[in-house]
């Protein structure tokens, strides 16, 4: 079986190379002398530049310049791979996520709304709805380390240099920065202050 190609806006341009099996959904264009492996799907909205794309991935509505991707991955919809990132094979890249000058390795999981930039994480991480890897103080971009099977909270941001040990988690919400050991628990959040009817009057209600 070679290329199937779906649809009629399907931008293919010369020196890149398909796998047998691959799939090519419109809209989509594949440039920049792109690989991409064995029984992959391009789904509708793909903007493809200079990637190297493994087999088994599935590939919906997202952008991947100058990047590899590994076997058995899934991205976006809506995701955008900015040059010089690398993702390992087995890896989740949902909704919204954004890799800028990344290194995920296997088995990761980014599923909606992150920004990584300017880090390197081990295997099996995960990355919570809503996570921002801070690398830019105004005047120069830091690096983050993140160890195999950490766990990194919904809307938690990682400032950068950081150095995040194997298995550690981090708590939803939390603002983390430095040298967390491994298998430590790491939760950073102001106390919640509830003063009993506060609200009154704040807002008209039927």
């Amino acid at each position: 079986m070679g290329v199937e190609v779906f649809g009629r806006e399907v931008f293919v341009t010369r020196g890149c190379a398909l796998a047998c099996g691959v799939q090519l959904h419109s809209p989509c264009h594949i440039s920049g002398g792109t690989r991409i492996g064995a029984d992959t799907k391009i789904l509708p909205g793909c903007c493809i530049a200079g990637a190297r794309i493994g087999g088994g991935c599935t590939v919906t509505n997202s952008r991947i310049c100058g990047s590899k991707i590994g076997d058995g991955c899934t991205v976006g919809p809506f995701c955008n791979v900015r040059e010089g990132c690398f993702v390992g094979n087995g890896c989740r890249l949902g909704d919204f996520v954004e890799l800028k000058n990344a290194a995920l390795g296997e088995g990761c999981k980014a599923s909606h709304l992150s920004y990584i930039g300017d880090a390197e994480l081990g295997a099996r991480v995960n990355v919570g709805c809503g996570v921002v890897f801070a690398n830019y103080d105004g005047q120069k971009k830091e690096r983050t380390y993140v160890g195999d099977k950490a766990f990194i909270g919904c809307n938690s941001v990682i400032i950068a240099p950081a150095r995040i040990g194997e298995g550690v988690y981090i708590a939803a919400g939390s603002v983390v920065s430095g040298e967390i050991p491994p298998q430590s628990l790491a939760i950073s959040r102001p106390p919640l202050y509830v003063k009993p009817h506060g609200a009154d009057g704040r807002y008209l209600n039927d």
